[in-house]
Parts: C-alpha cells; structure tokens; sequence
C-alpha cells in the first residue's frame, strides 16, 4: 500500500478529530507529489485556505485552520485553556440536521460531501464577539459557555477556522443548521456612549481612538506583533438597532479587507449565499430580526440581529454596504 493509501485507510477509522488530521496529512502529501509532476496549484496558499468537508478551499487571506500550532479546535472535548483538566465529554457542535430526502438517508453512514453541503448552507451569519479579541471570544465560547463558531475573525484581519464547514456549530439558534458563523473581535454596541464599558476597550491618543485591552484580557493573542486596533471611521458611530440606540466604534480597516475575501470564499463555495442582506423597503439593511420564515427562505448575509431580537450585532458602526461590495469585488461580480 502506498503512503497516501495507508493515510487515508487510517482516516476511515479515526475519530472525527482524529479524521481531520489524518486527511490533512493526505492532502499535504497529495500536494507533495502534485508540485513534483506540475508544480504547485496556483488556487492553493499555504495558510490562505478553509476547510470545506475535510479539502481545503482558498480564501486568499490568512487563515489559522484548527489543524495547526496556535489554532483554535472546537473539536476538543474539554476546555481548550485548561489542558490539566480532564475532558468533560460535551460536544461543542453537532452534524447539520433537517436534511433533503436524499441526504437524510447517507447522513448517518457518512459525512456530507462539498457539493451535498452545498444544497444546505445558504447563509453567513456575522456577530460582534463582544470580547475583544478572538482568542478571548473562543475562551468564552468554548470553555465557559459550551458553544462554537466556524470562524473568529481577530483585530489585524487574522482568520482563524475552529470547525470544518460540514458542521453544524452553535452559534445563532434557528439559523445554526443552513448556516456559517463568524465572531469579529469587537466589544461591541453600547446603549450610553462613551460609557464605563465602552471606555474600558478605547482610549485617545494623538491620532485618535485606539483598542485597548483592560487588565483581565492578561494575553492578547493577536498574531501582528504591536499592532495598534484603531477604527476604520475615527467618529464614534451611533444608530438605531432593534428600536433601541447603540453607540459603538467601527471595526478595523484589516476587519473589513479580510471579511470581504472570506465571504467572497463562501458565496464562491455556496452558491446560495448571495451577496445580500435583508433589506427594507427603502433598500437600507434590515436593524431589526427577521420573522422566522423570513429567515429560513433567506439566502445570502446575515447579522445576528437579524436572527435573534435580543441581539445587536455586528452593531450599527458595520458597514454592510462596504462588505458587500467589496466581496462582489473579489467574487468580479457587479
């Protein structure tokens, strides 16, 4: 039997943590031997992919996958920052549920492939992870609170995937099972502006409002070394979001540029997500929640506010007409 043969049968019995590695491994030495024949895939970027139902996808920014050093696994059954623990058995994420007829029937026997997660996901889900940073997001996710997300997006635009995209993770109630989910590192929307919370996370300096990071935050995570988080608008942002004002900073500029290729990545991938918010009849983005049939007919991007009622996020400092336009962009569409 060949390496590559060998790998893959030990995949086949693995665990579905154990799976991911092993067909990881396949690829890598797929790849190996593709770049000795033809030389390397230009659609391939070491670092720059997401994984889609075990193969890797390029997304043409950085992404820290739950496979290597430094990434986060949402896989692991136990909490991820205190490994002197023992496992405490409880699943983060589930497989995705309410099949098509035709899935329903091999679901139970094997996981779904790209093109059959293809007929399910039609949504990307955007929240605000209200933590600041997307290693403190996931130490809130995965070891207190027992929920996941497919990806975080952190303050200098670093990616980072927890889960492979064929799972269902657990992150916006109703729309978890057709959806993709992301935690951009924000402390979010306030309902006074400028207030003790608020002014925990920023602070002025000569060129203007800055990230901070208060005392409790002792590890940061970010991967650009002495980067400075400052908001991509210097103004603060105030709007209206589930008939309430909310006050909030704006995202970072590397944010913006990094989300706009991940979701032009998921609309490449998944057809069904259209690059589109829900919208009033004025044309402006929807700032309240959906009825739920509303939602689940919804094919394209989502807030969370759009899902939950007592939600805000991404806020009303999120540029959705910037995102947008920016992923269309990217996918060359108009």
């Amino acid at each position: 039997m060949n390496p590559l043969c060998e790998v893959l049968a030990a995949a086949r019995a693995a665990s579905p943590r154990a799976r991911h590695v092993a067909l990881a491994a396949a690829l890598t030495l797929l790849l190996l031997l593709t770049v000795r024949c033809v030389g390397a895939p230009s659609t391939l970027v070491q670092g720059e992919t997401m994984i889609v139902a075990g193969e890797h996808v390029p997304v043409g920014t950085r992404v820290v996958t739950f496979l290597e050093p430094g990434g986060y696994d949402a896989y692991r059954l136990g909490k991820f920052f205190a490994t002197d623990e023992p496992p405490d058995g409880k699943q983060r994420y589930s497989a995705r549920e309410n099949l098509p007829p035709a899935l329903a029937e091999v679901a139970p026997t094997r996981s779904l492939t790209r093109d059959e997660l293809r007929q399910v996901v039609h949504q990307f889900v955007l929240h605000y992870d209200a933590a600041g940073t997307s290693r403190q997001c996931f130490k809130v996710l995965h070891d207190l609170r027992n929920l996941s997300v497919h990806f975080l997006l952190d303050v200098d635009g670093t990616i980072y995937q927890t889960l492979d995209l064929r799972e269902k993770a657990f992150h916006a109630t109703i729309a978890n099972n057709a959806s993709i989910g992301v935690e951009i590192a924000h402390p979010g929307a306030f309902p006074q502006p400028l207030a003790g919370p608020m002014r925990a996370f920023y602070e002025q300096d000569e060129q203007g409002w800055r990230m901070k990071l208060p005392a409790w935050v002792r590890e940061s995570g970010i991967r650009t070394p002495s980067f400075v988080a400052r908001p991509a608008r210097p103004e603060l942002i105030s709007g209206e979001v589930q008939g309430a004002v909310q006050h909030q900073f704006d995202f970072t500029e590397q944010q913006y540029v990094a989300l706009a290729k991940l979701t032009a990545a998921l609309a490449r991938e998944f057809p069904r997500i259209r690059l589109e918010a829900p919208r009033a009849p004025d044309g402006a983005v929807l700032d309240h929640a959906l009825p739920a049939d509303e939602l689940r007919a919804f094919d394209g991007v989502v807030g969370h506010l759009h899902v939950q009622r007592n939600k805000p996020d991404p806020g009303p400092a999120f540029q959705w007409e910037r995102l947008l336009r920016d992923a269309r962009e990217a996918l060359g569409r108009r």
